[in-house]
């Protein structure tokens, strides 16, 4: 049986299997995008599909520092949107 890559949490700094998490990838334009096939080509962070962790990283801007670009409102909205609507 294969394993399953291992990623963290950028809010709660679990640590889970990759598919359990939201993907948000910058890309070499320094473009973010919500990745939800975790397929896309880019430096990747995770969270957990719960509004307290993504919460927390927005809080603190842990997500902008791994990513080291300034991430905008409507990508945060967009954000709290996937997890709300699952």
């Amino acid at each position: 049986m294969k394993s399953q890559p291992q990623r963290t949490c950028m809010g709660c700094n679990c640590k889970k299997d990759k598919k359990d998490f939201i993907r948000i990838v910058k890309n070499k334009e320094n473009q973010i995008f919500l990745d939800r096939t975790g397929k896309l080509e880019g430096r990747g962070a995770y969270l957990c599909d719960n509004i307290q962790c993504l919460e927390k990283a927005i809080k603190t801007k842990r997500i902008e520092k791994v990513l080291n670009v300034k991430i905008s409102d409507e990508i945060y909205e967009d954000l709290r949107g996937v997890i709300l609507d699952k």
